[in-house]
């Protein structure tokens, strides 16, 4: 009994640490960190692939619901709303989009899943590289092209965000602001708006699958890790332009490929 208590405390010692370190690396971004957190789930802890998105989708969705609140005050709701329509034309997508993704997910063989992942990670580091850095522009279209791209957009955003248990923000951020001209500030907060309801239906759609019992196993394992993981963004986020991101993304770039080499090969 005092073995079995021993690891259990060392194994929330280390989801809480994982989470401190993902959580900051994340902040450092203004991003929630999900995407470092995934592999971690899988190649550190050993969690099997759709286990490991649905924790992390739970995991996500306390940092995404404390985000929202936390950037209330730079960000006002009166600000927000008068956005609206670009929230509402990309949920359009990715509310279907995160239906369609958990089920895929489900039905999905492991071994198949676990190379999806991969894939998509190398997917993110991609989008690192090249769409974070991204300012404010003129929107690149208008008028209902605008429209019919921002619900191909968020169907997009909502399959990825279900399949890898992420809020998506690394994707909606650059998408509003190329899409939608707007600001990255305002961006930031609008991907939050976006991302909360897109999560809950895929969360929605993952407790229909005996998978998810995972989390009523884990309970205590899924706070040790949220509670770091909110932490880590709070300081990630004190930290943020410490470390120029001409050098940080490319760091995080790699090590994002490298989780992806690990989750391929993962049996």
């Amino acid at each position: 009994m005092l073995i079995t208590h021993e690891v259990s405390t060392v194994r929330l010692t280390q989801a809480l640490a994982g989470g401190l370190i993902i959580g900051a690396l994340g902040g450092l971004i203004g991003l929630g960190g999900a995407e470092f957190r995934l592999p971690l789930l899988i190649g550190v802890f050993g969690f099997a692939a759709l286990s490991a998105v649905i924790l992390n989708k739970a995991m996500s969705l306390v940092v995404v619901a404390s985000a929202l609140l936390f950037r209330m005050k730079a960000v006002p709701l009166e600000e927000l709303s008068a956005h609206w329509p670009i929230v509402v034309n990309l949920l359009s997508g990715s509310l279907i989009g995160a239906w369609l993704g958990a089920s895929w997910a489900m039905r999905m063989r492991s071994q198949t899943l676990y190379r999806v992942l991969a894939i998509l990670l190398v997917f993110i580091a991609v989008v690192l590289l090249f769409g974070h850095e991204q300012g404010a522009t003129e929107p690149l279209l208008t008028g209902w092209m605008q429209m019919v791209a921002g619900v191909v957009s968020g169907f997009a955003i909502g399959v990825i965000a279900s399949l890898m248990g992420i809020a998506g923000g690394e994707l909606l951020i650059p998408t509003l602001v190329l899409l939608f001209g707007a600001d990255v500030k305002l961006a930031g907060s609008l991907s939050l708006l976006v991302s909360l309801p897109t999560m809950i239906v895929g969360f929605t759609r993952y407790s229909t699958d005996d998978s998810f019992a995972v989390l009523r196993e884990n309970k205590l394992f899924v706070l040790a890790m949220a509670t770091g993981s909110l932490l880590g963004a709070w300081i990630g986020a004190n930290l943020l332009g410490i470390v120029p991101n001409t050098l940080l993304l490319p760091m995080l770039a790699l090590i994002l490929v490298i989780s992806s080499f690990k989750v391929w090969r993962h049996q």
